[in-house]
């Protein structure tokens, strides 16, 4: 393996950066402050700047506008977005128009791929199941029927509904295999509940009740949903890294200025003991991060699954990301607290993260599970 990034893949975190650059997160409404403030909607001239950088259609082919870059590219520009706490569904949005791409068929690829890269068309994935413990597969039913399928079934926690125009629906056949439905938010039969993250972002219960969906609006390929669940926790992963840099530097930049007994706190062994520890979790999420997106972009055959390496980096990012956080609030005292600092925004963020992510005791054990199922003796 090379992790190595080429120069289209660094010209992307480049070009995010640029973007990103103008991004205060001192400008995230609270949710600790103002419940609910942030829900109107996601950050749309943000969203305007990142399609004008062509940073909406990384994983895209050039028939369809795209820059045909990989799930590495992409995890560069989440690691950029995740540093400001960038309000807008690029992780979604993307990895769903990447599985349209890789798995849908020709007219559904004509009629969305390039209109999603140009950010005209907002995509989500309901990837958290009817309680975000089971699989998002179980938890709808799929059943063909001679104008396309119809689906019964409840999603929770689905991000950006509100503002997607099509949600990507993994369901369950009788056959006992599974399907990914693109249902509009407004589609008859689908009823919309609010919830809230730890972040205060909207999300929604999707509720589905005899909803039907032309063929070609449904992707019948296998392995096309377990391929989009892992790209999506990647990504996720992605994010805990870049919030995680971010806050260390937050963290690093307050012991240095900091001073007690007249001396920086920084200085001082139990402070720079638990910084260097931090340290160690952010190089351990980057270094099994790019493990995990190099596989899914590459393809390349291993002794397990790329799931092998998606839950290695979950585990890392889930751990890692809390308890970075945590720390920063240690070392910071009260004035972590102070919700006029952006420190328990980042707080909240990376709360979120680990509950997308789930308990990394839960990614160990499907470890084993794969170990069991794959000796690498």
């Amino acid at each position: 393996m090379d992790f190595t990034f080429t120069e289209e893949q660094q010209a992307a975190a480049e070009a995010a950066r640029g973007v990103f650059a103008g991004v205060a997160p001192d400008a995230v409404p609270s949710p600790a402050l103002t419940p609910g403030a942030v829900a109107d909607t996601f950050d749309r001239p943000l969203w305007g700047r990142l399609a004008d950088a062509d940073l909406l259609s990384l994983l895209l082919a050039e028939e369809y506008g795209g820059a045909g870059l990989d799930a590495v590219a992409l995890c560069l520009v989440l690691r950029e977005s995740a540093k400001v706490l960038a309000r807008v569904p690029l992780l979604e949005s993307s990895a769903a128009a990447a599985a349209v791409q890789a798995y849908g068929g020709p007219e559904l690829k004509a009629a969305l791929l390039a209109r999603a890269g140009r950010g005209e068309a907002v995509l989500t994935v309901a990837a958290h199941g009817r309680t975000g413990h089971d699989g998002a597969e179980l938890a709808v039913t799929a059943r063909e029927a001679p104008s396309g399928w119809v689906l019964d079934g409840v999603q929770t926690a689905v991000p950006w509904v509100y503002d997607a125009d099509l949600i990507v629906v993994p369901a369950r056949t009788a056959a006992d295999r599974t399907v990914m439905a693109l249902v509009a938010p407004d589609a008859k039969g689908v009823t919309l509940a609010e919830q809230f993250s730890t972040s205060g972002e909207r999300l929604g219960e999707v509720r589905l009740e005899s909803v039907r969906v032309a063929a070609r609006d449904v992707i019948d390929a296998e392995g096309a949903w377990e391929w989009l669940r892992e790209l999506l926790a990647t990504g996720t992963c992605a994010l805990a890294l870049g919030l995680g840099e971010r806050v260390l530097g937050m963290t690093s930049e307050y012991a240095s200025k900091r001073e007690q007994f007249g001396h920086p706190i920084a200085t001082f062994q139990a402070v720079a003991v638990q910084s260097a520890d931090r340290f160690v979790d952010l190089r351990a999420m980057e270094a099994t991060l790019w493990q995990a997106a190099w596989r899914i972009a590459s393809g390349a055959p291993g002794a397990l699954p790329a799931s092998g390496d998606v839950a290695v980096a979950k585990i890392w990012a889930s751990d890692g990301v809390r308890r970075i956080v945590q720390t920063a609030q240690h070392l910071h005292g009260g004035f972590g607290a102070d919700v006029d600092y952006p420190l328990h925004r980042y707080h909240a963020w990376a709360k979120h993260l680990e509950l997308a992510l789930g308990p990394a005791a839960a990614h160990e054990e499907a470890l084993g599970d794969l170990l069991a199922a794959h000796p690498l003796a």
